[in-house]
């Protein structure tokens, strides 16, 4: 299990790491601040000062690499989405699976394990989002694309080892994913993260439903 990475803080006073090393760490000390505060306080609530604290970096660091708090959290959210995106890859290449079922059940449970196992990534990607305004609306619209067409692309390699598997048009997939998005969001407003392991086996059931095999 591959958790957010959480960037040490750098000591106080001199020290020979490069520029760009410092940025780095600086910025994604203030990317895990902003997932952890908005998982806490929700997005309207969470302010820059928020992020700061948590971060331990001052307001003119923050200001020197984001526009603003919406920048803030889009950046956070794409951070948040790449990592998910990575952990079922990472699972994929680990696991090798050798059929479609296989490789859809890698894809699905992998992600809701890492939501389950990370609850600021989960609000962020699935609830707070939605609070979050138009720009970040479109940073959602791109994570559910990305998922509807991972599961559209494994169809299409279900239905060449099998033709019995049906043959699905694209907005098959975006309703697929528009459904799973709600179901996640139900259970973290619900319940606890620890719930989401329990949607594998009725979302499984239902994609393999879906392609009627």
């Amino acid at each position: 299990m591959t958790s957010l990475p959480t960037p040490e803080r750098l000591r106080p006073g001199r020290h020979h790491l490069p520029r760009e090393d410092v940025a780095r760490s600086q910025r994604e000390r203030m990317l895990v601040a902003m997932l952890q505060s908005v998982a806490e306080l929700g997005y309207a609530t969470t302010t820059v000062a928020d992020v700061v604290a948590r971060a331990a970096v001052s307001r003119s660091t923050f200001y020197a690499q984001f526009a603003d708090k919406e920048a803030c959290f889009i950046a956070a959210y794409d951070f948040a989405m790449q990592h998910a995106l990575t952990r079922m890859d990472a699972t994929t290449r680990a696991t090798a699976p050798e059929t479609w079922r296989e490789r859809v059940r890698n894809d699905l449970t992998t992600y809701l394990d890492v939501l389950a196992d990370e609850p600021a990534l989960a609000i962020t990607l699935h609830v707070a989002v939605l609070a979050a305004g138009p720009a970040a609306l479109e940073h959602r619209a791109e994570l559910l694309g990305v998922l509807a067409s991972r599961i559209a692309n494994l169809g299409d390699l279900a239905h060449r080892d099998d033709s019995a598997v049906r043959e699905l048009p694209p907005a098959v997939f975006a309703l697929f994913t528009g459904g799973l998005d709600e179901l996640i969001r139900d259970r973290l407003r619900t319940g606890s993260s620890d719930a989401l392991h329990d949607l594998a086996a009725p979302v499984l059931e239902a994609t393999y439903a879906m392609f009627g095999a």
